[in-house]
């Protein structure tokens, strides 16, 4: 997928400063860490377009950008706070957790959400704890396991079997099963970006 326009719209810190209701927007959620922000930017394309950093925790707000893929719609990506590892204050946490739960309730144009997993880890409590807000939100989770070039190729179908499984040990159904993603080799990204299309039509 070729991606002509990628670009940073916004950030947002505050419930109802997000931007005014436009394109469909995909919003991107997961552990601190885990690879969410070289995710964006494989997508996109762009090297430097979401900002990647060895300290987990450092997205603040909503972050919005711009995206048009080559021959569709123009889209809204949402870099969401990374949740987990983050070292900031409870105070900083709750404010997230009112913003992006504010956000996600809401928005009438978010179209599908992408959890992020580091596939060398696999499925956490938060991260199926995630997923079960959002299918109550009405919101359709998107699973990924990312970092997959850090697993032997004999690793990466079982790391994605068990993903699933997590989550139906949990009780929960996803609509459709997780995308394995490197943003090394770039495998995954054109099975994403199908994904993410399918859902925005």
């Amino acid at each position: 997928m070729d991606v002509p326009l990628a670009e940073y719209l916004v950030e947002a810190r505050a419930p109802g400063s997000w931007p005014e209701v436009g394109p469909v927007e995909i919003a991107f959620a997961g552990r601190s860490n885990v690879g969410k922000s070289s995710l964006i930017n494989t997508l996109a394309a762009r090297k430097g377009l979401a900002r990647t950093s060895s300290t987990p925790g450092r997205t603040r707000g909503l972050v919005f950008f711009r995206v048009q893929p080559l021959g569709k719609a123009e889209l809204r990506f949402v870099d969401l706070p990374g949740y987990g590892y983050a070292r900031v204050s409870q105070q900083e946490r709750a404010a997230w957790k009112t913003l992006v739960e504010g956000y996600v309730a809401d928005r009438p144009t978010l179209t599908a959400v992408v959890v992020i997993v580091d596939a060398r880890r696999g499925v956490q409590a938060e991260d199926c704890d995630l997923v079960e807000w959002l299918l109550s939100a009405h919101r359709r989770p998107c699973l990924v396991l990312t970092k997959l070039d850090k697993l032997a190729r004999n690793e990466r179908k079982p790391a994605l079997e068990a993903a699933r499984a997590a989550f139906v040990r949990a009780g929960l159904a996803l609509p459709a099963p997780p995308v394995g993603f490197s943003s090394q080799t770039r495998e995954g990204r054109e099975a994403l970006w199908a994904r993410l299309l399918e859902g925005a039509a």
